[in-house]
């Protein structure tokens, strides 16, 4: 019995050791993970709610946040139109929430899905847009074709659909350049 006993105040006094030790460890530990999470991390627990995403060039933008990448955000601006923002633009959040989207690795595809591929996925649309520049610059027209890092864009009125008479020019935007991407219907200005 006695050795029973010994053994029990040891495994008791080792577990409250481990548990000392790692509530020691604990804000060390917290605040390496604060440290590896990126604005798209932190945005992603927002998913579903209403932010505010002041940016470079374009001020405040508002939205519903619909979705996130690695390097941008999708709003819904509650009047049927889109807007992608660019992170690198983003210099303040408001409207976020406690939880954040945990910083692990995250699945090949969805680490692929940057602001070059979604700016394909209107030039697949040949959806109208605006982009607003990070010096504040506004050009109207249809994402024609996205580079490495640029933008193409066919340059015609907002209220007009691309057709070769209604081009205006083409213009190459720097990728880094661009601010916010807002979807427009044919017909609105």
């Amino acid at each position: 019995m006695r050795w029973q006993q010994l053994f029990a105040d040891l495994q008791a006094e080792f577990e409250e050791a481990e548990a000392a030790e790692e509530r020691a460890q604990l804000p060390a530990r917290s605040r390496a993970e604060l440290g590896a999470l990126r604005l798209a991390d932190r945005l992603g627990g927002a998913v579903g709610g209403r932010v505010s995403l002041r940016c470079r060039g374009a001020g405040e933008v508002a939205g519903v946040l619909t979705d996130t990448g690695p390097d941008w955000a999708l709003l819904d601006d509650g009047s049927g139109r889109e807007a992608l923002v660019a992170l690198p633009s983003v210099v303040a959040v408001s409207g976020l929430v406690r939880t954040t989207v945990p910083a692990g690795p995250a699945s090949a595809v969805r680490a692929a899905l940057d602001l070059r591929r979604a700016l394909r996925g209107l030039a697949r649309d040949r959806s109208a847009v605006t982009v607003v520049l990070d010096d504040g610059g506004v050009l109207t027209g249809t994402v024609d074709r996205v580079g490495a890092d640029f933008v193409e864009l066919a340059e015609h009125a907002a209220d007009d659909f691309r057709r070769a008479g209604s081009v205006r020019g083409v213009r190459a935007v720097g990728l880094s350049a661009v601010a916010v991407v807002r979807t427009l219907a044919p017909g609105a200005a």
